[in-house]
């Protein structure tokens, strides 16, 4: 029903309004969710590996962001590239982040008032009515028959629902935060991405190095199966000492095989990180493994300020306690203002006239009375949302200072057991040439050669491996310390009244 607009109708409303305004700005400053702390944790001061490392004169700020550089390989600088302009994974988590940053615009859309335009034309016929008397003849007295009749509409609507407990703030926050999320989740899968990839790499080019090893593996054992075959003819050695340098040549060229098959994966793989088919990309051959880069020192403070997977896991803790807050507000009533004017009239030419207006503007209030305990059950799967992102977040903290760790070791104990490996290779190979010149002497069976060089060549891709997996843990240290992580600029989760998530 139109508002009264009469001079003495307009002063209570003249009152009124602007006391609604203020009560109304009041309640739209209640928040109902908890205010959100990040989750305490008992970290340590220092990891308890480091101090197997000497680390170099070098702050963490040094390392790029780009840490592969610092192996000085312009091919692996060159699949980086390829990698962070092609790779397919990153494009979809690309528009993954653009999906949530337009779910936060449709959050932020809920805020405002919602205004629509209407315009139509209606013909319409109604029945007649009866008076209830009849005349002498015995017809109705008072029937009117339909007439049919034209209404014309035009006006403007307006509706918004006023924020008086937090549902939609707190739906904005919660959108925010899953943004910031996603924007997370991309910065680890790119900084996994290019781990990957540098790994791959390291591994193909050991691989190259175990087959190139194999390959002047082999040429020796051939030369030894021709001194073995020539011993043979004059009566010096036996069938058997030809049949073992036969069986051994063989193995070892199937193992070659078995490696050039490896490489030809491995390389696949990298065509895969770079987002081309395997057919385009054909890497020369260096065999050649990079040299260690120096290291700075880390702290495990450090280390939770610029992994995106903590930060990830985090925004989605503040995600579930925004999210508490609107489970919450649906315990109390939505008020909507809503207000409509426009023309309606039966003649199209004068319809825009002033007996042909109306308005209307009034408040709305809904609450739901009974629900089945609906609304008390959401907001205990809110809270046990916030408290499996809670665990989350803690769980993947501990597991990146594992992963630091057991980089620290691995890489430190790799380092010393290469020493050690060196040695023992040294030793092997002396072994070996001594078996050699045993044989050529007759001192010895064929089957002494055999076994020392099979020992030599274990020896040396036990070296090549160990220094592959020394390189990377280096790796895998270098990413976590070049691991930056900037917030987007998005609106945090507005504190509540509550206790923090994590002390519930």
């Amino acid at each position: 029903m139109p508002l009264d607009s009469s001079p003495a109708s307009r002063r209570p409303l003249a009152w009124a309004l602007p006391c609604g305004l203020v009560l109304l700005s009041l309640l739209a400053g209640c928040n109902l969710a908890p205010r959100h702390e990040v989750p305490p944790m008992d970290i340590p001061a220092t990891f308890k590996e480091a101090a197997l490392w000497q680390p170099a004169d070098l702050d963490a700020a040094a390392v790029p962001d780009a840490w592969w550089t610092l192996f000085a390989d312009p091919v692996l600088d060159d699949l980086q590239a390829q990698a962070a302009a092609r790779n397919q994974t990153i494009a979809a988590s690309l528009a993954a982040l653009r999906g949530a940053q337009a779910a936060v615009a449709s959050a932020r859309a809920a805020v405002l008032p919602v205004v629509n335009a209407n315009a139509s034309t209606t013909r319409s016929v109604s029945g007649g009515g009866i008076s209830g008397t009849v005349d002498a003849a015995g017809n109705p007295v008072g029937s009117t028959g339909g007439r049919p009749r034209t209404v014309d509409t035009l006006g403007l609507s307006a509706s918004w629902e006023v924020d008086l407990w937090g549902r939609l703030s707190n739906t904005v926050a919660a959108a925010a935060a899953r943004v910031e999320a996603s924007a997370a989740d991309l910065a680890a899968l790119r900084l996994s991405t290019h781990a990957t990839l540098a790994q791959t790499y390291f591994a193909l080019r050991a691989n190259e190095a175990q087959a190139a090893l194999l390959a002047d593996t082999l040429d020796g054992y051939r030369r030894q199966l021709e001194l073995t075959r020539n011993r043979y003819r004059v009566g010096v050695a036996s069938s058997a000492d030809v049949a073992q340098a036969e069986s051994q040549l063989q193995s070892t060229e199937a193992q070659r095989i078995e490696s050039d098959l490896n490489r030809a994966q491995l390389e696949h793989a990298l065509a895969l990180l770079t987002g081309q088919p395997p057919a385009s990309l054909a890497l020369p051959r260096t065999a050649v493994l990079p040299a260690v880069p120096p290291l700075p020192e880390q702290l495990p403070a450090t280390l939770l300020q610029r992994r995106p997977d903590i930060a990830a896991a985090e925004r989605r803790v503040a995600a579930a306690n925004a999210q508490i807050g609107v489970a919450r507000a649906a315990f109390f009533p939505a008020l909507t203002l809503s207000a409509s004017a426009g023309y309606r009239g039966s003649e199209i030419s004068d319809l825009i006239a002033l007996p042909n207006r109306f308005w209307s503007v009034g408040p709305a209030l809904a609450l739901s009375v009974f629900d089945g305990g609906l609304r008390r059950a959401q907001v205990e799967t809110a809270r046990a949302a916030a408290e499996q992102a809670t665990a989350v977040y803690r769980q993947t903290v501990l597991t990146a200072l594992q992963e630091v760790e057991d980089a620290l070791v691995v890489g430190a104990g790799l380092a010393r057991e290469r020493v050690v490996q060196a040695e023992a290779l040294a030793a092997a190979r002396k072994a070996r040439t001594v078996a050699e010149n045993q044989y050529r002497a007759g001192i010895v069976s064929y089957l002494n050669v055999v076994s020392a060089q099979a020992a030599a060549l274990a020896a040396e891709r036990t070296l090549l491996d160990l220094q592959n997996r020394q390189i990377a843990a280096v790796n895998t240290l270098l990413k976590n310390i070049a691991g930056r992580w900037d917030r987007p600029p998005l609106a945090a989760a507005p504190a509540g009244d509550g206790a923090p998530v994590a002390a519930r």
